[in-house]
Protein backbone atom coordinates (compact mmCIF):
# COMPACT_ATOMS: atom_id res chain seq x y z
CA UNK A 1 0.00 0.00 0.00
CA UNK A 2 1.36 3.43 -0.97
CA UNK A 3 1.88 6.26 1.53
CA UNK A 4 -1.11 8.10 0.01
CA UNK A 5 -3.36 5.07 0.34
CA UNK A 6 -2.32 4.56 3.95
CA UNK A 7 -3.59 8.06 4.75
CA UNK A 8 -6.88 7.62 2.90
CA UNK A 9 -7.95 4.12 3.88
CA UNK A 10 -9.28 3.37 7.38
CA UNK A 11 -6.84 1.76 9.77
CA UNK A 12 -9.47 -0.49 11.34
CA UNK A 13 -12.73 -2.16 10.25
CA UNK A 14 -14.25 -0.61 13.38
CA UNK A 15 -13.68 2.87 11.94
CA UNK A 16 -11.82 5.86 13.29
CA UNK A 17 -12.86 8.00 16.24
CA UNK A 18 -12.62 11.64 15.18
CA UNK A 19 -13.10 14.26 17.91
CA UNK A 20 -16.30 16.25 17.34
CA UNK A 21 -17.72 13.86 14.74
CA UNK A 22 -19.99 11.22 16.30
CA UNK A 23 -20.53 7.94 14.52
CA UNK A 24 -23.88 6.23 14.18
CA UNK A 25 -23.02 4.18 17.26
CA UNK A 26 -22.69 7.34 19.35
CA UNK A 27 -26.06 8.82 18.39
CA UNK A 28 -29.12 8.28 20.56
CA UNK A 29 -31.41 7.15 17.75
CA UNK A 30 -35.05 6.72 18.74
CA UNK A 31 -37.67 4.33 17.37
CA UNK A 32 -39.91 6.30 15.00
CA UNK A 33 -42.24 3.60 13.71
CA UNK A 34 -42.64 -0.14 14.15
CA UNK A 35 -44.41 -2.82 12.14
CA UNK A 36 -46.41 -5.38 14.09
CA UNK A 37 -47.89 -8.73 13.16
CA UNK A 38 -50.84 -9.57 15.38
CA UNK A 39 -49.53 -7.14 17.97
CA UNK A 40 -45.91 -8.38 18.01
CA UNK A 41 -43.30 -5.93 16.77
CA UNK A 42 -41.34 -7.47 13.89
CA UNK A 43 -39.50 -4.47 12.48
CA UNK A 44 -38.59 -1.16 14.13
CA UNK A 45 -37.37 1.87 12.18
CA UNK A 46 -35.05 4.19 14.11
CA UNK A 47 -34.14 7.74 13.29
CA UNK A 48 -34.21 11.39 14.29
CA UNK A 49 -36.64 14.25 13.73
CA UNK A 50 -36.31 18.02 14.20
CA UNK A 51 -38.89 20.82 14.10
CA UNK A 52 -37.66 24.41 13.71
CA UNK A 53 -39.45 27.75 13.44
CA UNK A 54 -37.41 30.84 12.64
CA UNK A 55 -34.27 30.47 14.77
CA UNK A 56 -36.05 28.48 17.50
CA UNK A 57 -35.88 24.72 17.96
CA UNK A 58 -39.47 23.54 18.51
CA UNK A 59 -38.90 19.82 18.91
CA UNK A 60 -36.04 17.32 18.62
CA UNK A 61 -36.38 13.56 18.84
CA UNK A 62 -33.67 10.95 18.29
CA UNK A 63 -30.68 13.19 18.84
CA UNK A 64 -29.16 16.07 16.90
CA UNK A 65 -27.58 13.73 14.36
CA UNK A 66 -24.73 14.88 12.12
CA UNK A 67 -25.27 13.87 8.50
CA UNK A 68 -24.93 15.19 4.95
CA UNK A 69 -27.82 17.23 3.52
CA UNK A 70 -27.36 15.66 0.10
CA UNK A 71 -30.15 16.42 -2.39
CA UNK A 72 -32.25 18.16 0.26
CA UNK A 73 -29.94 21.14 -0.21
CA UNK A 74 -30.31 21.52 -3.97
CA UNK A 75 -32.74 24.37 -3.35
CA UNK A 76 -29.98 26.34 -1.64
CA UNK A 77 -27.52 25.73 -4.47
CA UNK A 78 -30.06 27.13 -6.93
CA UNK A 79 -30.82 30.14 -4.72
CA UNK A 80 -27.37 31.42 -5.65
CA UNK A 81 -28.56 31.69 -9.27
CA UNK A 82 -32.23 32.62 -8.68
CA UNK A 83 -31.97 36.16 -10.05
CA UNK A 84 -30.02 35.17 -13.15
CA UNK A 85 -32.27 32.23 -14.04
CA UNK A 86 -35.56 34.00 -13.34
CA UNK A 87 -35.91 35.90 -16.60
CA UNK A 88 -34.60 33.19 -18.93
CA UNK A 89 -36.42 30.07 -17.67
CA UNK A 90 -40.03 28.88 -17.69
CA UNK A 91 -41.76 27.23 -14.73
CA UNK A 92 -40.91 23.69 -15.86
CA UNK A 93 -37.23 24.57 -16.16
CA UNK A 94 -37.30 26.21 -12.74
CA UNK A 95 -38.85 23.10 -11.17
CA UNK A 96 -36.39 20.67 -12.77
CA UNK A 97 -33.48 22.81 -11.48
CA UNK A 98 -34.13 21.68 -7.87
CA UNK A 99 -35.19 18.13 -8.72
CA UNK A 100 -34.03 14.63 -7.95
CA UNK A 101 -36.19 13.26 -10.72
CA UNK A 102 -37.10 9.75 -11.81
CA UNK A 103 -35.48 10.10 -15.24
CA UNK A 104 -38.67 9.88 -17.29
CA UNK A 105 -39.00 11.44 -20.74
CA UNK A 106 -40.55 14.66 -19.38
CA UNK A 107 -37.72 15.02 -16.87
CA UNK A 108 -35.00 14.56 -19.48
CA UNK A 109 -36.73 16.98 -21.86
CA UNK A 110 -36.99 19.69 -19.21
CA UNK A 111 -33.38 19.21 -18.10
CA UNK A 112 -31.98 19.31 -21.64
CA UNK A 113 -33.93 22.48 -22.43
CA UNK A 114 -31.84 24.44 -19.91
CA UNK A 115 -28.78 24.18 -22.14
CA UNK A 116 -28.07 24.40 -25.84
CA UNK A 117 -27.13 21.09 -27.40
CA UNK A 118 -23.56 22.30 -27.83
CA UNK A 119 -23.35 22.70 -24.03
CA UNK A 120 -24.60 19.24 -23.12
CA UNK A 121 -21.08 17.83 -23.04
CA UNK A 122 -20.19 20.13 -20.13
CA UNK A 123 -22.51 18.32 -17.73
CA UNK A 124 -20.69 16.06 -15.28
CA UNK A 125 -23.45 13.96 -13.71
CA UNK A 126 -22.51 10.27 -13.43
CA UNK A 127 -23.91 7.87 -16.02
CA UNK A 128 -27.15 6.40 -14.73
CA UNK A 129 -30.44 4.71 -15.54
CA UNK A 130 -33.90 6.11 -14.72
CA UNK A 131 -34.92 5.63 -11.09
CA UNK A 132 -38.36 4.39 -12.20
CA UNK A 133 -38.82 2.43 -15.42
CA UNK A 134 -42.11 1.19 -16.79
CA UNK A 135 -42.40 -2.09 -18.67
CA UNK A 136 -39.45 -3.91 -20.17
CA UNK A 137 -36.92 -1.33 -21.19
CA UNK A 138 -33.39 -1.91 -22.35
CA UNK A 139 -31.37 1.26 -22.00
CA UNK A 140 -27.76 2.19 -21.63
CA UNK A 141 -26.78 4.55 -18.83
CA UNK A 142 -26.82 8.23 -19.75
CA UNK A 143 -25.99 11.42 -17.88
CA UNK A 144 -29.47 12.80 -18.52
CA UNK A 145 -31.08 9.84 -16.74
CA UNK A 146 -29.22 10.77 -13.56
CA UNK A 147 -31.68 12.21 -11.05
CA UNK A 148 -29.56 15.38 -10.75
CA UNK A 149 -29.29 16.20 -14.46
CA UNK A 150 -31.75 19.10 -14.24
CA UNK A 151 -29.90 20.51 -11.25
CA UNK A 152 -26.51 20.31 -12.97
CA UNK A 153 -27.92 21.86 -16.14
CA UNK A 154 -29.31 24.77 -14.13
CA UNK A 155 -25.96 25.35 -12.41
CA UNK A 156 -24.19 25.36 -15.78
CA UNK A 157 -26.75 27.82 -17.17
CA UNK A 158 -26.29 29.98 -14.09
CA UNK A 159 -22.53 29.97 -14.50
CA UNK A 160 -22.88 31.18 -18.08
CA UNK A 161 -25.20 34.00 -16.98
CA UNK A 162 -22.80 35.06 -14.20
CA UNK A 163 -19.82 34.93 -16.54
CA UNK A 164 -18.12 32.16 -14.56
CA UNK A 165 -16.00 29.45 -16.10
CA UNK A 166 -17.89 26.18 -16.28
CA UNK A 167 -14.75 24.08 -16.03
CA UNK A 168 -14.74 22.37 -12.67
CA UNK A 169 -18.17 23.72 -11.71
CA UNK A 170 -18.68 20.64 -9.52
CA UNK A 171 -15.55 21.16 -7.40
CA UNK A 172 -15.43 22.79 -3.94
CA UNK A 173 -12.87 25.30 -5.27
CA UNK A 174 -15.35 26.69 -7.84
CA UNK A 175 -17.48 29.83 -7.30
CA UNK A 176 -20.63 27.61 -7.44
CA UNK A 177 -19.76 26.04 -4.09
CA UNK A 178 -18.57 29.30 -2.59
CA UNK A 179 -21.88 30.93 -3.51
CA UNK A 180 -23.75 27.97 -2.02
CA UNK A 181 -21.89 28.42 1.26
CA UNK A 182 -22.86 32.11 1.31
CA UNK A 183 -26.51 31.12 0.90
CA UNK A 184 -26.31 28.58 3.73
CA UNK A 185 -24.64 31.24 5.87
CA UNK A 186 -27.71 33.44 5.51
CA UNK A 187 -29.75 30.71 7.20
CA UNK A 188 -27.29 29.39 9.79
CA UNK A 189 -25.16 32.45 10.46
CA UNK A 190 -22.21 33.90 8.58
CA UNK A 191 -19.73 32.24 10.93
CA UNK A 192 -21.16 28.74 10.43
CA UNK A 193 -18.73 26.21 8.98
CA UNK A 194 -19.25 22.53 8.15
CA UNK A 195 -17.19 19.88 9.92
CA UNK A 196 -16.85 17.86 6.72
CA UNK A 197 -17.20 18.43 2.97
CA UNK A 198 -17.72 15.30 0.89
CA UNK A 199 -18.48 14.39 -2.70
CA UNK A 200 -22.18 13.69 -3.23
CA UNK A 201 -23.46 10.88 -5.42
CA UNK A 202 -23.99 13.34 -8.29
CA UNK A 203 -20.45 14.72 -8.01
CA UNK A 204 -21.25 18.04 -6.31
CA UNK A 205 -19.88 18.94 -2.87
CA UNK A 206 -22.18 18.16 0.06
CA UNK A 207 -21.51 19.44 3.57
CA UNK A 208 -22.19 17.90 6.96
CA UNK A 209 -25.06 19.39 8.97
CA UNK A 210 -27.01 18.34 12.00
CA UNK A 211 -30.68 17.45 11.67
CA UNK A 212 -31.49 20.61 13.65
CA UNK A 213 -29.49 22.75 11.21
CA UNK A 214 -31.25 21.19 8.24
CA UNK A 215 -34.63 21.90 9.87
CA UNK A 216 -33.58 25.50 10.50
CA UNK A 217 -32.71 25.89 6.83
CA UNK A 218 -36.12 24.56 5.83
CA UNK A 219 -37.86 26.87 8.30
CA UNK A 220 -36.10 29.69 6.49
CA UNK A 221 -37.44 28.45 3.17
CA UNK A 222 -40.98 28.74 4.52
CA UNK A 223 -40.39 32.16 6.08
CA UNK A 224 -38.77 33.57 2.91
CA UNK A 225 -40.93 31.68 0.42
CA UNK A 226 -41.71 34.86 -1.55
CA UNK A 227 -38.12 36.03 -1.99
CA UNK A 228 -37.69 34.07 -5.22
CA UNK A 229 -39.46 31.62 -7.54
CA UNK A 230 -38.34 28.32 -5.97
CA UNK A 231 -41.41 27.73 -3.77
CA UNK A 232 -43.87 28.52 -6.57
CA UNK A 233 -42.03 26.43 -9.15
CA UNK A 234 -42.09 23.36 -6.89
CA UNK A 235 -45.80 23.60 -6.07
CA UNK A 236 -46.69 24.35 -9.71
CA UNK A 237 -44.80 21.33 -11.07
CA UNK A 238 -44.30 18.82 -8.23
CA UNK A 239 -44.10 15.93 -10.71
CA UNK A 240 -40.91 17.42 -12.13
CA UNK A 241 -39.29 17.65 -8.69
CA UNK A 242 -39.54 13.90 -8.07
CA UNK A 243 -42.02 12.02 -10.18
CA UNK A 244 -44.38 9.08 -10.10
CA UNK A 245 -44.93 7.63 -6.62
CA UNK A 246 -42.23 9.80 -5.04
CA UNK A 247 -42.84 11.00 -1.51
CA UNK A 248 -41.81 14.63 -1.96
CA UNK A 249 -44.01 14.95 -5.03
CA UNK A 250 -46.98 13.39 -3.21
CA UNK A 251 -46.55 15.68 -0.21
CA UNK A 252 -46.60 18.79 -2.38
CA UNK A 253 -49.60 17.64 -4.39
CA UNK A 254 -51.50 16.86 -1.17
CA UNK A 255 -50.67 20.13 0.59
CA UNK A 256 -52.10 22.50 -2.04
CA UNK A 257 -49.21 24.95 -2.00
CA UNK A 258 -48.68 24.99 1.77
CA UNK A 259 -45.65 22.68 1.79
CA UNK A 260 -42.56 22.15 -0.31
CA UNK A 261 -40.79 18.85 0.28
CA UNK A 262 -37.50 17.39 -0.87
CA UNK A 263 -36.05 13.95 -0.46
CA UNK A 264 -32.36 13.56 0.26
CA UNK A 265 -30.13 10.53 0.30
CA UNK A 266 -29.52 8.76 2.50
CA UNK A 267 -32.73 8.63 4.55
CA UNK A 268 -33.71 12.32 4.59
CA UNK A 269 -36.96 14.18 4.00
CA UNK A 270 -37.17 17.95 4.44
CA UNK A 271 -40.48 19.82 4.59
CA UNK A 272 -40.87 23.62 4.61
CA UNK A 273 -44.38 24.37 5.85
CA UNK A 274 -46.49 27.52 5.58
CA UNK A 275 -48.73 27.36 8.67
CA UNK A 276 -50.56 30.19 10.46
CA UNK A 277 -49.34 29.01 13.87
CA UNK A 278 -45.72 29.49 12.75
CA UNK A 279 -45.34 32.96 11.19
CA UNK A 280 -41.54 32.54 11.19
CA UNK A 281 -41.91 29.45 9.00
CA UNK A 282 -41.85 25.80 10.02
CA UNK A 283 -39.16 23.35 8.95
CA UNK A 284 -39.42 19.63 9.72
CA UNK A 285 -36.69 17.14 8.83
CA UNK A 286 -36.87 13.35 9.11
CA UNK A 287 -33.68 11.29 9.13
CA UNK A 288 -33.95 7.48 8.93
CA UNK A 289 -31.03 5.80 10.68
CA UNK A 290 -30.48 2.92 8.25
CA UNK A 291 -30.97 4.95 5.07
CA UNK A 292 -33.79 5.70 2.68
CA UNK A 293 -37.04 3.94 3.51
CA UNK A 294 -39.86 5.58 1.52
CA UNK A 295 -42.67 3.58 3.10
CA UNK A 296 -41.69 4.31 6.71
CA UNK A 297 -40.94 7.96 5.91
CA UNK A 298 -44.30 8.21 4.17
CA UNK A 299 -46.11 7.11 7.35
CA UNK A 300 -44.08 9.56 9.43
CA UNK A 301 -44.80 12.44 7.07
CA UNK A 302 -48.51 11.54 7.14
CA UNK A 303 -48.53 11.73 10.94
CA UNK A 304 -46.56 14.99 11.12
CA UNK A 305 -48.59 16.75 8.45
CA UNK A 306 -51.81 15.31 9.85
CA UNK A 307 -51.43 17.10 13.20
CA UNK A 308 -51.00 20.33 11.22
CA UNK A 309 -54.26 19.79 9.35
CA UNK A 310 -52.74 18.54 6.09
CA UNK A 311 -53.91 15.14 4.89
CA UNK A 312 -51.42 12.89 3.13
CA UNK A 313 -52.67 9.60 1.79
CA UNK A 314 -51.31 6.37 3.20
CA UNK A 315 -48.80 4.43 1.12
CA UNK A 316 -49.84 1.09 -0.25
CA UNK A 317 -51.62 -0.93 2.48
CA UNK A 318 -49.74 -3.43 4.61
CA UNK A 319 -51.68 -6.66 4.30
CA UNK A 320 -49.95 -8.63 7.06
CA UNK A 321 -48.00 -6.18 9.18
CA UNK A 322 -49.39 -2.89 10.49
CA UNK A 323 -47.43 0.32 11.00
CA UNK A 324 -47.57 2.14 14.34
CA UNK A 325 -46.14 5.61 14.98
CA UNK A 326 -44.14 6.64 18.05
CA UNK A 327 -45.70 9.69 19.81
CA UNK A 328 -42.31 11.44 20.04
CA UNK A 329 -42.28 12.27 16.33
CA UNK A 330 -44.39 15.37 17.14
CA UNK A 331 -44.21 17.92 19.98
CA UNK A 332 -46.16 16.84 23.08
CA UNK A 333 -48.90 19.39 22.37
CA UNK A 334 -49.81 17.40 19.21
CA UNK A 335 -49.90 13.92 20.74
CA UNK A 336 -53.69 13.75 20.99
CA UNK A 337 -54.01 14.85 17.35
CA UNK A 338 -51.44 12.25 16.26
CA UNK A 339 -53.64 9.53 17.78
CA UNK A 340 -56.32 10.43 15.24
CA UNK A 341 -54.06 9.91 12.21
CA UNK A 342 -54.52 6.27 11.23
CA UNK A 343 -51.73 4.41 9.49
CA UNK A 344 -54.23 2.16 7.77
CA UNK A 345 -57.25 2.65 5.54
CA UNK A 346 -60.78 1.43 6.17
CA UNK A 347 -60.49 -1.08 3.34
CA UNK A 348 -57.12 -2.42 4.47
CA UNK A 349 -57.73 -6.16 5.05
CA UNK A 350 -56.50 -7.83 8.23
CA UNK A 351 -54.49 -10.87 7.14
CA UNK A 352 -52.05 -11.17 10.02
CA UNK A 353 -53.96 -13.57 12.28
CA UNK A 354 -56.53 -16.32 12.63
CA UNK A 355 -59.57 -15.57 14.72
CA UNK A 356 -59.45 -18.07 17.57
CA UNK A 357 -58.40 -18.13 21.20
CA UNK A 358 -55.00 -19.85 21.58
CA UNK A 359 -55.95 -20.81 25.13
CA UNK A 360 -58.73 -23.03 23.75
CA UNK A 361 -56.34 -24.86 21.44
CA UNK A 362 -55.77 -28.51 22.31
CA UNK A 363 -52.17 -29.64 21.77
Amino acid sequence: MSEFESKVYPKSPFGENVPGIPTGRDVEWEPLIDYRRNGVSENTIHGAIAWYSGDQLIHSFGGNVLCFGRSMMKLFYVKGFANELDAVTNWQQKAISVSSHNGSAEHVEAAQSLLSESEWGLMQTPLDLPLVQFGRQVRRPRRWFNNSSGHHAALLAGCRLKGWSRVGYNLPSHPVFKEYMKVVGRYLGKDWRPLRIARDGDGLPTVSMTVNELARCYAGLAKNRSEDWIWEAMVRYPDLVGGFNRLDTTVMKSANGKVIAKEGADGLLGMAIDHPDYPQGLGVVIKIAHGWNPQATWYLARGILGVLGIELRNPYPLKRQKAFLVPGIVPACFTSELEKVKTWDEWDPDHDRWYFNPEDMQL
